[in-house]
C-alpha cells in the first residue's frame, strides 16, 4: 500500500482509541494517541503536568530564564505549535494511525489522508466508560461531560471550527452500531479502498 495517514477524531467514550489501535495492529504501522502529549513533554522540557494543562487548552503561563532574569510566555501556544510540529514529522516518517490532537486539521493539506470521526448515543458511551475505566454511572456521566466540553472547546481554540463538522471528515461512523472490531474493519475496507496500489 501507499504512504498514509489515518487522523480518527471521536466522542468521548465512543472507543475511538480502541477502534484506532485495531486499525493500526491490522496494518502494522505505528498507532498515536496521547503519547504524543510525552513527545510534546520531551522537546519542551516542561513539567508534564503544566503541558497536560496547556493541551487541555487552558491558558498557563511559564517562566524562563534568560540573561537579563525571569520572562514568561504562553505555554499553550508553545505545546500547540510543537504538536503541529510533531504529529507532521510522523505523518511524513511513516504511516501511521493518529487519534485526535486536531491531526485531521493540521494534516489538511497532505492528500494521503483519510479523515474519520467515531460517535455513539450518550448511553452507549457512558456504559463504555464504566467497563473500561471501572467507575460508577455517576462518574462515567460526569466524565462524559467534561472531556465533551473539553475535547469541543480544545478543538475550537486551535482550530477555529467544530470538531464534528462533517466537512472536514471523510467518514463519519456510529460505533454502537457495529461494536469496536466491526467499526475497526469497516474502516479498513474504506483504506484499502482508498489507498490500494
Amino acid at each position: 500500500m501507499k504512504h498514509f495517514i489515518v487522523n480518527i477524531g471521536c466522542e468521548y467514550g465512543s472507543g475511538g482509541p480502541d477502534i484506532g489501535k485495531l486499525v493500526a495492529e491490522s496494518l502494522g504501522i505505528p498507532f498515536y494517541d496521547r503519547a504524543l502529549v510525552d513527545k510534546v513533554v520531551d522537546q519542551l522540557g516542561v513539567d508534564r503536568e503544566l503541558v497536560e494543562k496547556a493541551d487541555s487548552g487552558d491558558k498557563v503561563k511559564y517562566e524562563f530564564d534568560t540573561s537579563f532574569g525571569p520572562r514568561y510566555a504562553n505555554l499553550t501556544n508553545r505545546v500547540i505549535y510543537t504538536q503541529f510540529e510533531v504529529i507532521q514529522k510522523f505523518a511524513k516518517k511513516s504511516s501511521c494511525v493518529i487519534i485526535g490532537r486536531c491531526s485531521n486539521y493540521i494534516l489538511k493539506d497532505r492528500d494521503d489522508c483519510i479523515n474519520i470521526f467515531i460517535y455513539a448515543p450518550e448511553e452507549y458511551r457512558i456504559q463504555h466508560i464504566m467497563e473500561q475505566r471501572g467507575v460508577s454511572r455517576k462518574e462515567a456521566q460526569e466524565l462524559v461531560k467534561y472531556n465533551d466540553g473539553m475535547l469541543k472547546s480544545r478543538y475550537e481554540y486551535m482550530t477555529g471550527s467544530d470538531m464534528s463538522d462533517c466537512h472536514t471528515r471523510h467518514m463519519m461512523i456510529d460505533s454502537s452500531v457495529l461494536g469496536i472490531e466491526k467499526t475497526a474493519e469497516y474502516i479498513l475496507q474504506l483504506i484499502d479502498l482508498r489507498f490500494e496500489d
